[in-house]
């Protein structure tokens, strides 16, 4: 009888090693598929505050700006005056996030960037390069 109980401990034992390993693993597995979105957020925050140097930080090699007087491509040095030109000259307050999301790797944000002129319906375009989310594309349409 002895034999028996040792016997059923032991598989009690191994049965609680499987069910923490599996834990763990699915534990593992759930935590690694979700990728950080902070990308857009420091987008967002350096939009909120008028901050185009900030922006730059997150801005790839050639992007698009469109602006209510004119789009074109830019490097990311001349994006930063263009930028910082829009928003002094507009006088930055803040930026409204109406909508954001995922499309296959790439990040977008559609939002309202509130300033001194006026307001401006704002979208921006994120994609991956090397590991880090870039901005491609900025629109700003006066509403």
């Amino acid at each position: 009888m002895a034999y028996f109980s040792l016997i059923a401990g032991q598989i009690k034992q191994l049965n609680m090693k499987k069910i923490v390993t599996l834990t763990c693993a699915a534990l593992f597995i759930m935590l690694s598929a979700f990728k950080p979105v902070s990308g857009v957020d420091d987008v967002i925050n350096a939009l909120r505050n008028g901050n185009a140097a900030e922006l730059a930080k997150y801005v790839d090699n050639n992007i698009e700006i469109a602006l209510p007087s004119k789009t074109d491509n830019y490097s990311r040095q001349q994006a930063v005056v263009i930028l910082q030109d829009f928003f002094s000259n507009n006088g930055v307050k803040d930026f409204e996030t109406k909508h954001r999301g995922d499309n296959g790797g790439s990040q977008f944000c559609i939002g309202t960037l509130i300033t001194r002129s006026g307001n401006y319906r704002t979208t921006f375009f994120m994609t991956e390069k090397n590991g880090k989310q870039l901005v491609k594309e900025i629109r700003f349409q006066q509403m």
